[in-house]
């Protein structure tokens, strides 16, 4: 298949961007009822955890009287059946979706919902008000999009280290953020990155405990706090160290190449989340291609995949939803979706052999492999 060439939308400054969007956020949290219940559903990652944190925390300092963070499951689509009926059982008056991407077809139809984002979209739920930073020049991470939103209209400037937290997780040591210098010096950036690794390392690790740093960013007043907890603080080194245990056995997988594409991949099985990583680390080691890390034990009966690229001139999404994996519209909802230089998803065995034939790899053999650990 030929590669499609980039098609990022910047067409917006940032700093307008972000002007029109406050305003916007306004006007919708104005339109609701502060004694009702406002969900807030999040991505389990430490840019959506953070993002779901700052909105928690600076809802309830807005006077909302019932407001609940809720993270996405293991494997699970902010648009598919299972979550939507995790969040309708919990009433909400009110949504706030955050990191999760925005599909045409919305998590609750008929509930008033605000995303927050930075991913390429799929559509526009109706009715929905979405703020995207897809397509604003720099593209800000959900948690500091979250921050800068709500800091006209909430006290929230104490938050300032958990959006450099989120921040710090999804763009690195020199994200554009404007504020982050100020803020590593602040709290000091090795208590930042540790508790970047922290919160990132529950999520990866066997247990998927997205509770304990999400308590944690919910109540504490700094980041060494993450750290330094007694018992949370604890578990969340044992799962540092499990994923580590975990990485160290993935490095020793070398990569296999697409024929005819600038594609290459890495096969894991291992119950830990530690395919994104691992695509990210090839990513710099094979600049020429985009690299595909999957892995078939970290879901039961499905193949989870991350894929990342150097590449300016390749869109990841659109390369990936380009192919027919023939799995039902379930499928579509999960895989396919990011950024232009990272993407990934689920999809059952067959419909990943059925991609990677399509991506020029011999789909049947590499699901083999991966099994047998060959």
């Amino acid at each position: 298949m030929s590669a499609a060439p980039t098609t990022v939308p910047i067409t917006v400054p940032l700093s307008e961007g972000f002007a029109a969007a406050r305003e916007t956020v306004a006007s919708f949290l104005r339109a609701l009822d502060p004694a009702r219940r406002v969900v807030v559903f999040c991505h389990f990652d430490a840019d959506g955890l953070a993002a779901g944190a700052i909105f928690g925390r600076a809802l309830g300092r807005l006077g909302f009287a019932d407001v609940q963070v809720v993270p996405s499951g293991r494997g699970e689509s902010a648009f598919a059946d299972g979550a939507r009926a995790r969040l309708a059982a919990l009433a909400p008056a009110a949504l706030v979706v955050t990191d999760l991407g925005v599909h045409r077809d919305g998590v609750l139809p008929g509930v008033p919902t605000l995303y927050v984002d930075h991913h390429q979209a799929e559509g526009e739920p109706a009715g929905a008000t979405v703020i995207s930073g897809y397509g604003w020049s720099p593209i800000p991470n959900s948690a500091w999009m979250a921050y800068e939103l709500l800091a006209p209209l909430a006290a929230i400037g104490d938050l300032d280290w958990i959006a450099a937290v989120g921040t710090l997780s999804d763009l690195g040591d020199q994200a554009p953020w404007a504020e982050l210098p100020s803020v590593k010096k602040r709290y000091t950036a090795k208590a930042l990155k540790e508790a970047v690794a922290l919160v990132n390392a529950a999520r990866r690790a066997r247990a998927f405990d997205t509770g304990t740093p999400l308590e944690l960013l919910m109540e504490a007043g700094h980041p060494k706090t993450v750290a330094a907890d007694p018992e949370r603080g604890a578990r969340l080194r044992a799962y540092r160290a499990e994923v580590k245990l975990a990485l160290d056995e993935a490095r020793k997988r070398a990569p296999v190449f697409a024929v005819g594409g600038p594609f290459a991949m890495i096969e894991l099985h291992s119950a830990c989340q530690i395919h994104p990583l691992v695509a990210q680390q090839w990513r710099s080691r094979l600049p020429k291609y985009a690299v595909i890390a999957a892995n078939s034990g970290y879901l039961p009966g499905i193949v989870a995949f991350s894929a990342r690229t150097a590449r300016t001139d390749l869109d990841l999404p659109r390369l990936l939803r380009a192919v027919d994996v023939g799995a039902g519209a379930g499928a579509t909802k999960s895989f396919g979706y990011g950024h232009d230089q990272a993407s990934g998803g689920q999809l059952p065995p067959e419909a990943f052999a059925r991609l990677l034939d399509a991506l020029g790899f011999d789909g049947r053999a590499r699901l083999e492999s991966m099994e047998s650990g060959v």
